[in-house]
């Protein structure tokens, strides 16, 4: 496949040499390890493979941003979204998961000397989390959210309803958002803290009830609504009170990078996928690739997805540079996510019937790439983040 097909293969100015090493070693465990399994699996809804999450935490996928002194990479957004760009032409929930390390590192509770010992079992895929942010009747305003904490002693008492809750079983704890429980005054917000529930891994944790949601994509692992009963855990496993929502942001603009990087995945293998079945199926006598239709649908999606990996690089570099990044992310996440439905669609259209059957992976493509609109925020809060940029928040005239 030339270069115009993955024009990432081409030295850029972004593409260092070490970086260029770092995306051929994700692009080529993909192919090797992360596509088969998908194929395999993906259609009977099976969960990633524990020695295929050992394989990454030995390649330290989940330790990309990790501090080298934590015993992570110590690298960077950039690295971070190429590696996860690849990943997503396999699987889009192996190129997820590697969040479960490398957005948790500082999150890690307890003394100095545990946390740095947990810090280096998650680089190498050991220690993972996930995160329950969300309720049924919170999304987007996570500043409602009703799941409450109350003191009781030297411990965190934990109590409501999370949603949304992907790799609750798999991972070895769970971060919950939780509204601390406390008199307030008239008219004040109530404060939000962060508690980590440590609990073995393929199991809830003790006090913990809840059923996966039914999907129809991001198959790989199972996303849960959960109820927490009464959970107790040690007042070290909360964070800094009333920081809660802020902690939960800090890592926003690289989530952001993050999932247009998946995107970005997403719409470059159904690309490809496209580009092949079209050069072999033969219409009328002659390959259809040779349909200027079929043409300048190609044409298209490819200059889409190459502007959307451009936005992405450009949106890495100035994380990395320490720079406010906020906008840019969110133009990034907004265009990316938008652009691999339209790619993905239209893949599909190419293989026609064949494209609505499982026997070809673009639908799941399709599917997967469907969720990028949703997750991480929405498409309209990506919108109402750019307009409030530009225009300033929304002024009410009397």
């Amino acid at each position: 496949m030339d270069d115009l097909n993955h024009p990432a293969t081409a030295p850029l100015g972004y593409m260092t040499e070490e970086r260029i090493m770092i995306r051929d070693l994700a692009r080529e465990f993909t192919r090797e390890e992360v596509t088969p399994v998908a194929n395999r699996l993906d259609p009977e809804k099976g969960d990633i493979p524990p020695a295929l999450i050992e394989k990454m935490g030995e390649l330290g996928f989940f330790g990309i941003l990790i501090p080298e002194e934590l015993g992570g990479l110590g690298l960077g957004a950039f690295e971070y979204c190429l590696v996860a760009e690849e990943l997503a032409q396999g699987w889009m929930s192996v190129a997820s998961i590697i969040a479960r390390g490398n957005s948790f590192h500082v999150d890690i509770r307890g003394p100095e000397a545990e946390r740095r010992t947990k810090a280096a079992a998650m680089a190498k895929g050991h220690y993972l989390g996930a995160a329950a942010f969300s309720e049924p009747q919170t999304g987007s305003d996570l500043s409602s959210v009703s799941c409450r904490a109350r003191r009781d002693g030297d411990e965190w008492v934990v109590t409501g309803s999370k949603y949304w809750c992907t790799f609750a079983d798999g991972a070895d704890f769970i971060m919950v958002l939780c509204r601390i429980d406390e008199p307030l005054a008239p008219g004040a917000r109530a404060r939000t803290i962060n508690i980590n529930i440590e609990k073995p891994r393929g199991q809830l944790p003790k006090g913990v009830s809840g059923s996966p949601i039914p999907k129809i994509g991001y198959f790989g692992w199972k996303t849960w609504e959960l109820f927490f009963d009464e959970v107790r855990v040690p007042l070290s496993a909360g964070g800094v009170e009333g920081n809660g929502l802020k902690s939960t942001g800090q890592f926003l603009e690289t989530a952001r990078a993050h999932t247009a990087a998946r995107s970005i995945g997403l719409a470059q293998a159904a690309l490809d996928h496209a580009i092949g079945y079209a050069k072999d199926r033969v219409q009328f006598g002659e390959p259809i690739s040779n349909f200027q239709a079929i043409r300048f649908k190609i044409a298209t999606m490819a200059t889409e997805i190459e502007a959307a990996r451009q936005l992405m690089y450009h949106c890495c570099h100035e994380i990395d540079s320490g720079r406010p990044a906020k906008t840019q992310t969110s133009m990034v996440k907004y265009f990316a996510s938008e652009m691999a439905e339209r790619v993905t669609s239209e893949a599909l259209q190419i293989l026609g019937g064949a494209g609505y059957t499982t026997l070809h992976p673009v639908e799941r493509f399709w599917r997967d790439a469907r969720l990028t609109k949703i997750f991480e925020g929405t498409s309209e809060i990506q919108q109402r983040i750019i307009a409030d940029q530009l225009l300033g928040r929304p002024v009410k005239v009397n």
